[in-house]
């Protein structure tokens, strides 16, 4: 779950509690920015094939300061032990939000209600599929106890490191993404359908013996063979 960072900069461990409902879905770091869209299809496509546009907004900028205060953050929580207030924490990396926050919901088989406008964004006019999918990095979703988001609160304004409640965990099994702006629902689905299960793959393995010409060595001298063996190039490089 937890992607590439930035140096020497440590990076958090997933944590995998049971995450109850009514558990709080928090974003922790930097801003939702119009970069990062596209990441992963632009990588992997040959270099000079992609178009201008899809290089632009391929491109992801890091931000070490949100970053160092995220991390102090998360070590404040994890310090609190029995009291940590984070049961879940998975980074956003490739696919933003559309990606890190159904994975958190998805792992104790729960669902959620989003709210899309409470998202932080660092850009005006960006569209749904915009603020759920962009790659901006050094952001974290975390679900955190309900009890003790006030806790996590004090952490967070004390490293001065932006944070947002952005949905609620609960027990319908189905993902939906409310935009207030639009009064519409973005995404609306169950969990199960969303990540889906791949089918096990299965092989048939046989063993096949290989086709052997006899070798007759009967003819050979070996002192010619030996002799042409050392005037061969390569094998003359590494005795001399």
């Amino acid at each position: 779950m937890i992607a590439g960072g930035l140096g020497n900069i440590r990076r958090p461990q997933v944590q995998k509690g049971d995450v109850p409902i009514g558990a709080k879905l928090v974003v922790l770091g930097g801003p939702a920015m119009l970069i990062g869209l596209g990441g992963g299809a632009a990588s992997s496509m040959g270099s000079g094939t992609s178009s201008a546009d899809l290089d632009f907004a391929s491109v992801q900028r890091g931000n070490a300061e949100i970053q160092r205060r995220a991390q102090e953050v998360i070590d404040g929580c994890w310090s609190l032990g029995d009291a940590n207030p984070i049961l879940l924490i998975h980074d956003v990396g490739a696919g933003g939000l559309s990606n890190a926050v159904p994975e958190v919901v998805a792992h104790s088989q729960r669902g959620a209600c989003i709210d899309l406008r409470a998202v932080p964004s660092a850009e005006p006019g960006m569209s749904p599929m915009e603020i759920w999918c962009n790659e901006a990095q050094e952001r974290y979703v975390l679900a955190v106890a309900p009890d003790r988001l006030q806790s996590f609160a004090a952490l967070a304004e004390r490293e001065r490191c932006p944070f947002a409640v952005i949905g609620d965990i609960d027990g319908t099994g189905q993902l939906v993404v409310h935009d207030s702006l639009f009064d519409t629902n973005p995404v609306d689905m169950p969990i199960e359908v969303l990540l889906g299960r791949a089918p096990r793959m299965s092989r048939d393995v046989k063993s096949v013996e290989p086709a052997r010409r006899s070798f007759d060595i009967s003819r050979i001298d070996l002192r010619e063979a030996a002799y042409r063996v050392l005037r061969f190039p390569a094998v003359q490089t590494r005795l001399f």
